[in-house]
């Protein structure tokens, strides 16, 4: 999992207009570290309102709720999406067992200029686009001289220009709400690092493995 390093709360549009690679390689610290002991929180708090449209699959009355905090440029959050994700989404998700959200936590600049270009790619294009981004996260987030070209030029391909690619950058509102999400969860929900799983409240205790989350969820649906 990728740790939570000290993080700079008070970006700047200016701050994520200037992103470095060492923002970038900040993403590989923390690899292999021992999973957190399980949390329980309540459901309500963990569900509240947080600010930002509500990035979600599944039917909004599934019996059990799985939310991931994820940062853009966690290779551990990559793998998930690229390989275990589309198995937990056809056991579970595409039959209405399970309602998936994801929110963001960046534990960098560069990440948080990512999740604010997937959350102005436009109404129903953001998970799409975040699934993009992780599966080509080696193209833009290691890129040692220059990741915000890098980044460009994914998000072409998604419709943005050169104008409208600038103008999510500088979304001051969007970034403070994306950087309240993130405290709130490390205050908290006690996040510390990506991803991390709560199911039904419950944070996951171990990798984010198709074994792991079936071994969470499948008492859940069990039950009653």
């Amino acid at each position: 999992m990728s740790k939570q390093p000290e993080f700079q709360t008070s970006l700047t549009r200016r701050h994520v207009l200037a992103v470095t690679a060492a923002a970038a390689a900040a993403a590989g610290l923390g690899l292999g570290l021992a999973a957190q002991p399980a949390v329980a929180v309540e459901q309500a708090k963990l569900m509240a309102d947080t600010g930002l449209p509500e990035l979600a699959i599944g039917p909004a009355d599934a019996k059990v709720t799985v939310v991931e905090y994820a940062s853009m440029t966690c290779p551990h959050c990559a793998r998930f999406h690229n390989d275990i994700y589309p198995q937990i989404k056809e056991k579970y998700i595409d039959s209405g067992k399970v309602r998936f959200i994801f929110r963001e936590f960046p534990l960098d600049n560069l990440a948080a200029a990512a999740s604010m270009l997937a959350r102005c790619s436009g109404e129903g294009k953001t998970l799409p686009m975040i699934s993009v981004l992780f599966s080509k996260m080696e193209d833009w987030a290691f890129v040692r001289d220059k990741p915000v070209p890098a980044l460009f030029e994914i998000a072409k391909q998604a419709g943005f220009t050169k104008e409208s690619f600038e103008t999510c950058l500088k979304d001051q509102p969007l970034l403070d709400k994306i950087l309240a999400q993130r405290k709130k969860a490390s205050e908290e929900f006690g996040v510390t690092s990506t991803p991390t799983f709560f199911i039904n409240g419950e944070k996951l205790d171990g990798g984010p493995t198709l074994e792991a989350l079936s071994k969470a969820i499948d008492p859940l649906l069990a039950e009653g």
